[in-house]
């Protein structure tokens, strides 16, 4: 398993979280090997975004223990370490793209040049002086991813970077993930889009706050006989219903 990687960017033991008195998350374990590009994939709903706000440190916990980088999670030390793009942006509409980031780089007290070289990663180069508030939903998105990216972070945690978004610049988007991941920079990147797994390095699945699998794409696929990961997903969770019947 992962989870016994001394060196993982990311180290999840034991972790259970409650909303309302009912329970999102029962008792995760997972790691996070450093220098990967790491899918968190299963269905809307399945705690997601959940686990993704316990590894920044922003989830109240029930029980557990998450270290990031060697350290507890939420730590002072990681502020300027994890870059964190949740499923809603947070930017200003009145001022524009490099106004933003030019914020946030002073808020992390990132370099101010910063602000230019993150825009143009993002493809947004053209749209630099462009107020927020009119950006095209991908436009939004990718500033958004943008953001994340400022101070070079060893750490990003992308919460369905790429929902929404046309084929095209998904695919420009994963293959800024790979060069991302190329330079040493960790990815925890989660999605309900089974075509994006084969992406990754690794996989994590879910399903109601568990995970169902752990390994990589192509391990998935040979532990379950099927030729395509939803398919291998649709495999695991019929397994896991039968074993608990």
């Amino acid at each position: 398993m992962m989870s016994s990687d001394p060196d993982a960017a990311v180290r999840v033991r034991g972790l259970r979280v409650e909303r309302g008195g009912r329970p999102v998350l029962h008792g995760v374990d997972l790691a996070v090997p450093r220098g990967t590009v790491v899918g968190l994939l299963g269905p809307s709903g399945c705690g997601k975004t959940t686990l993704m706000r316990c590894v920044v440190g922003v989830q109240i916990v029930k029980a557990g223990e998450v270290t990031v980088l060697g350290e507890p999670a939420g730590s002072p030390g990681l502020r300027r370490r994890v870059g964190y793009a949740t499923q809603s942006p947070a930017l200003y509409e009145d001022l524009s793209v490099r106004e933003n980031m030019r914020y946030f780089a002073a808020v992390l007290c990132a370099p101010r040049s910063d602000a230019d070289r993150v825009i143009d990663e993002v493809g947004l180069g053209g749209s630099r002086d462009q107020l927020a508030g009119t950006l095209s939903g991908g436009q939004f998105s990718r500033a958004n991813l943008a953001a994340a990216l400022l101070g070079a972070p060893e750490l990003l945690v992308l919460d369905e970077p790429t929902v929404g978004l046309d084929p095209v610049l998904r695919q420009e988007l994963w293959e800024l993930f790979r060069e991302l991941a190329g330079r040493g920079t960790t990815l925890l990147v989660s999605s309900h889009v089974m075509d994006e797994a084969g992406r990754t390095d690794r996989l994590l699945l879910m399903r109601e706050g568990r995970i169902l699998a752990d390994g990589s794409p192509e391990a998935l696929l040979a532990r379950t006989g099927e030729r395509d990961l939803e398919a291998a997903f649709l495999h695991l969770i019929s397994e896991t219903a039968g074993s608990s019947s």
